[in-house]
């Protein structure tokens, strides 16, 4: 893996993510930032990434726009996208993943949960 694109409003989340990924040694030499999806949307259009980790409440541009954008080009409709929200249910989880979210994993984040959910995603795998 060589790109990881965060996506949370809040420069805390973004930290913890970012460690997350390193304690669940996660190999990318590469890790963006985004407030929101609108600057995810921008950065994607300078940068391939292999994965996206995205908070849904945001500002300007929420988790499940960004989604739908996302699976909407066939620039960026391969890439896996990893929710990472506190406001997460059964059947939220099944309107995420209908609408294009590969993984729905629930706050607090963990360095063992996420590398465990990112070893399920296929597209990731060696």
């Amino acid at each position: 893996m060589q790109t990881v694109l965060i996506v949370d409003d809040s420069a805390s989340a973004r930290m913890i993510v970012r460690r997350c990924l390193k304690m669940a040694g996660v190999d990318a030499p590469s890790v963006l930032e985004a407030e929101h999806g609108r600057a995810a949307l921008d950065l994607l259009r300078e940068h391939a990434v292999d994965l996206i980790v995205s908070d849904l409440n945001m500002p300007v541009m929420d988790g499940r726009t960004f989604i739908k954008f996302l699976r909407s080009s066939p620039r960026t409709f391969h890439i896996p996208v990893v929710v990472v929200s506190s406001l997460v249910n059964d059947g939220a989880n099944d309107d995420l993943r209908q609408m294009g979210a590969t993984l729905v994993l629930p706050k607090p984040l963990t360095p063992s949960g996420l590398a465990q959910a990112i070893q399920t995603v296929p597209e990731l795998s060696p």
